[in-house]
């Protein structure tokens, strides 16, 4: 690969693992979306530049259906739900945002050992990110497990689509289109779904915090 995009996809790298520590300490849930989808504009710009430089058309649709997923429709969509549910505040996380960042840190030094073989097996000349891509899915599954709305829950686990697509951008220049246009198309009517599931648990709870569905277990 050409010294520029190179140079181009590890900026891209290093800008999606900045945007996941900052919506690891994130606690306003707009600025989270708002996050998400500078985090998805990256990863198309990564895309289309690997596309350019590879010469694989598949790549071109792949880094446009990205940016009208994850830059236009999906922030839109969560947008919406946030403001119809007044959800704009993280309640209490289960841990503090420094010892949150702390364990990220962990996280990141993990990936990196973990992509450390597999990097060495890759063919591809951007296998060198792979290390940060697996380091975008842990941030985003560790967001998961520490936040108690179930919105930023769902951010979460959109950020952690967005680390696998990059994951799989460096270590095999992509997946097939079909898979691509699926799981594109699961994700939308998934979050469509889950906007419902909001309103319902809104409605029984008076609240988004998840932690309020214990009561279940005690009836």
């Amino acid at each position: 690969m050409a010294p520029l995009p190179l140079q181009i996809i590890n900026l891209c790298a290093a800008l999606m693992l900045l945007l996941s520590f900052a919506m690891l300490s994130q606690r306003r849930v707009l600025t989270l979306v708002d996050l998400f989808a500078l985090q998805g504009l990256v990863l198309s710009i990564s895309i289309g530049v690997v596309a350019w430089n590879t010469g694989q058309p598949h790549l071109y649709y792949s880094a446009g259906l990205t940016f009208v997923l994850k830059v236009v429709a999906l922030p839109l969509i969560l947008h919406r739900l946030i403001r119809r549910l007044d959800a704009r505040w993280e309640s209490e996380t289960l841990l503090n945002i420094p010892t949150t960042l702390m364990a990220g840190l962990l996280l990141v030094m993990f990936s990196f050992a973990l992509a450390q073989p597999i990097s060495e097996l890759a063919t591809t000349l951007t296998r060198g990110t792979l290390g940060i891509a697996l380091a975008v899915v842990m941030l985003a599954f560790l967001m998961m497990i520490t936040r108690r709305k179930a919105v930023t829950q769902v951010v979460g686990f959109l950020a952690m689509e967005n680390g696998l697509f990059f994951a799989a951008t460096s270590a095999t220049y992509g997946m097939p289109m079909v898979v691509e246009l699926g799981v594109a198309l699961d994700v939308l009517v998934g979050t469509v779904i889950l906007g419902i599931f909001f309103f319902h648990i809104r409605e029984q709870f008076d609240s988004l915090d998840l932690s309020h569905m214990e009561s279940l277990k005690e009836d």
